[in-house]
């Protein structure tokens, strides 16, 4: 497979790693699950149970097992058809996929401000038409 198609799948395979990773680690629908591995992580003893909890809760963490996951399902490979462009595909499709899960982490505090603001400037609004009123 030529290089320029490969690397269009990573940017491709990355979209559905972030997503998964997302959403367990972030969203409501595992909220309950992701709070029994936090506290698991936190009060364990055993650092094996530490860590394997904790992997749940890390963004980063878990997006690696995702890959990997990803990784027996598609075979990309990068740059080498042999176990090093499983490696360099793996690191790097964390890598793409964070970096989607920073920039949607970054529109969507952008996107809760502007609501913010809109809430604002409603109420100031409201409150002036009541002023206006008496």
């Amino acid at each position: 497979m030529q290089l320029q198609l490969q690397v269009q799948y990573l940017f491709l395979i990355a979209i559905p790693i972030a997503c998964i990773t997302w959403t367990v680690t972030h969203e409501e629908i595992f909220k309950e699950p992701r709070d029994y591995c936090q506290k698991k992580s936190e009060n364990s003893k055993n650092i094996v149970v530490k860590k394997f909890f904790y992997l749940f809760t890390c963004e980063y963490c878990f997006s690696h097992y995702v890959t990997l996951a990803f990784l027996i399902i598609t075979k990309l490979h990068l740059g080498f058809d042999d176990w090093r462009g499983y490696l360099i595909s793996g690191f790097s499709l964390v890598w793409v996929a964070n970096l989607y899960m920073n920039v949607f982490a970054i529109l969507r505090i952008y996107s809760k401000n502007e609501k913010i603001d809109a809430d604002i400037k409603e109420v100031e609004l409201k409150e002036v038409k009541e002023q206006k009123t008496f």
